[in-house]
């Protein structure tokens, strides 16, 4: 994958698209691909390229043009189905440049038109300019591997790129906090599509197309994930069915990721998904001796070191790993910031950019990783609560349950669904937290006050499925496969692939009962079926661990000088978004020797605002005046 922008102006026939500006974009996200640049700028549009070589490293250069150059495309992202595409497409008499597998993209637009997004098999973003028609057209993939951004000048100009930090060199674009943006990620996991922190800039939903013309864009969601509704009778197979099946996917959604003309690597994590991947890998024989990469964390209680080594003597990999400990965290967190171009909950990006830079240091430009399995298999501890919540329903309720039943219809779609906390009174230490200014217009900006979900592929669901399908909208695409994923592998010139997320094998496990998924107690039970034909049963019997790092309390209670600084009474204060008083009470409650965040239940709040500090000087943010 690359990293792909553009500028986009119909309403200056006689002006020619500024390429310094364009240049300066692409040079905004330079690491995103470091081998190659290239531009193609008319009247009209402007889109710029820059390339980490995966597929026909030798050619393959973007942005691309079909047969008589009346479409233009420049995309980021892996077409994993382009060979079947490549055969039916010079079948039909299309004639390919290059061996680029996203060149059949342009081909299959000619054929389809907009439709083609839903042949495609892949990770990506793109954009094509369609000359004839004048318009464009610009899509995401179903789960929001790759990242688009835009914004939409007040002279009707339309900007994209696959960071935010590119869209902030064209003229005019404001650096202003969207303040609903910020309390999702206090309230939420974090971050929600179109949401981005920056105000007037939005992120591309997963699974979204889009066509700007005559000044307006136009979106439409193309595929997202649908749960049947409980009770729903169709395709009912024996469990035996179902488990061959969704090995015979796994199977195929693995290879197909190992489609590349460079070293692949392998992020292990000592737990269950990242170990199967590499199980199938090597009991099918589809790699040997490839290499893996891990961290091992010096503070905290959790570590997997014992589980990533077992792993690594069962697979005879490569294994490259490195200790890390919260310098490593004081010296990468600004870093961290930089490319997520958002505030963060946790430390563990700091981790994840460590290890996409020990991926690099090894010669190594894509990984593979367990994404999506927690999501899909019923992995988080919150699915075990709401099967225990619904044994003890309490119908005696007060005002404030009641209460709280109606924030979770409103959220939700559904009063008895529980995810995360009790919003309501949440909702109060928001309020303490905040500057005096956002606390009494909270309910303005609030996230609680502003839809952000489609309720009803909630409603009339499983309760399994009704927390797999907010999982993947409120933690996958805009978190884990985000500021957790791309942005620290792209960081390092790295891409990730993800098995679990694959369409036809999502789409399969819709259809899969939620008892195989949660049987009694017992989550992932399907997929640890599977993985006893693929791993030691010690890695699928172990305790389940999060993937978490030390928090802001080490940084406090070791004294960082800059993290003291940036999170002084006077730094708070000249801020204005946070109350500096409630601040210094959380500092004291931090130094504290026995204080300690449970990040699986609890918010690391220092973490936030800490972050944000970050964030707001990184990208030279005005005080809220």
């Amino acid at each position: 994958m690359c990293g792909i922008a553009g500028i986009v102006s119909f309403n200056r026939r006689n002006e020619h698209i500024n390429q310094g500006v364009l240049e300066r974009m692409c040079a905004a996200i330079k690491h995103r691909g470091p081998d190659d640049q290239d531009l193609y700028i008319s009247d009209e549009i402007g889109f710029g390229f820059r390339r980490l070589s995966i597929v026909d490293v030798s050619g393959g250069r973007q942005p691309m043009t079909n047969e008589d150059g009346s479409l233009i495309m420049v995309c980021n992202g892996e077409i994993f189905n382009f060979n079947e595409l490549r055969k039916e497409l010079e079948g039909k008499g299309h004639i390919f440049a290059t061996n680029a597998d996203v060149e059949v993209i342009l081909h299959l637009y000619e054929e389809e038109g907009i439709d083609l997004v839903k042949r495609l098999d892949g990770q990506f973003s793109f954009a094509i300019f369609d000359r004839r028609k004048r318009r464009v057209i610009l899509a995401r993939d179903p789960f929001g591997v790759t990242p688009l951004f835009y914004t939409i000048t007040d002279d009707l100009d339309f900007i994209f790129a696959s960071e935010i930090k590119a869209l902030l060199h064209y003229p005019g674009v404001n650096k202003t906090v969207n303040l609903n943006a910020l309390d999702q990620i206090i309230t939420f996991p974090g971050l929600v599509s179109p949401n981005t922190m920056f105000e007037g800039i939005y992120s591309f939903r997963p699974g979204e197309l889009a066509i700007f013309e005559n000044g307006t864009l136009n979106k439409s969601i193309y595929w997202d994930l649908d749960y049947p509704l409980e009770g729903a009778t169709h395709n009912i197979r024996s469990y035996e069915e179902y488990k061959e099946a969704l090995d015979d996917l796994l199977q195929k959604s693995i290879k197909k990721r190992l489609q590349a003309d460079v070293p692949l690597g392998f992020y292990l994590s000592g737990g269950l998904d990242s170990s199967l991947v590499t199980g199938v890998i090597k009991n099918k024989q589809l790699l040997n001796n490839f290499p893996t990469f891990s961290v091992e964390f010096l503070t905290g209680s959790i570590n997997e070191v014992k589980y990533q080594k077992e792993m690594v003597n069962y697979l005879q990999s490569q294994h490259h790993s490195m200790l890390f400990d919260y310098l490593e965290i004081e010296k990468r967190l600004k870093q961290a910031i930089w490319h997520a171009e958002t505030p963060i909950k946790e430390t563990y990006n700091t981790c994840s950019l460590a290890l996409s830079e020990l991926v690099r240091a090894n010669g190594v430009k894509v990984v593979l990783s367990g994404e999506g399995a927690d999501e899909l298999f019923a992995g988080y501890v919150g699915y075990r609560f709401d099967k225990e919540r619904a044994q003890k329903m309490d119908f005696d309720m007060d005002l404030d349950a009641i209460m709280e039943n109606e924030m979770r219809a409103k959220l939700w779609g559904d009063e008895s669904f529980f995810y995360e906390r009790e919003y309501l009174a949440f909702e109060e230490n928001k309020r303490s937290i905040y500057s005096n200014k956002l606390s009494d217009s909270l309910h303005d900006f609030g996230a609680l006050y502003r839809p952000f979900i489609d309720t009803s592929k909630i409603i009339g669901r499983n309760k399994v499925h009704q927390r797999s399908y907010i999982d993947f909208k409120m933690r996958i695409s805009d978190h884990l496969l985000s500021d957790h994923g791309d942005r620290v592998a792209f960081a390092n010139s790295v891409e990730g692939r993800y098995p679990f997320l694959d369409k036809d094998l999502v789409e399969f496990v819709t259809t899969v009962p939620s008892e195989y998924k949660l049987r009694g107690m017992e989550e992932k039970y399907i997929l640890k079926q599977i993985a006893a034909d693929y791993i030691p049963q010690s890695i699928i019997n172990r305790e389940k661990f999060s993937f978490v790092a030390p928090g802001c309390q080490y940084l406090l209670q070791n004294k960082v000088e800059w993290v003291m600084d940036m999170l002084s009474y006077a730094q708070i204060k000249n801020e204005g978004y946070f109350n500096p008083d409630v601040i210094e009470r959380l500092k004291k409650q931090y130094l504290a020797p026995s204080f300690s965040v449970n990040q699986t239940f609890e918010i690391d709040l220092l973490m936030i605002v800490l972050t944000f500090g970050i964030f707001k000087e990184l990208y030279q943010i005005p005080n809220l005046n």
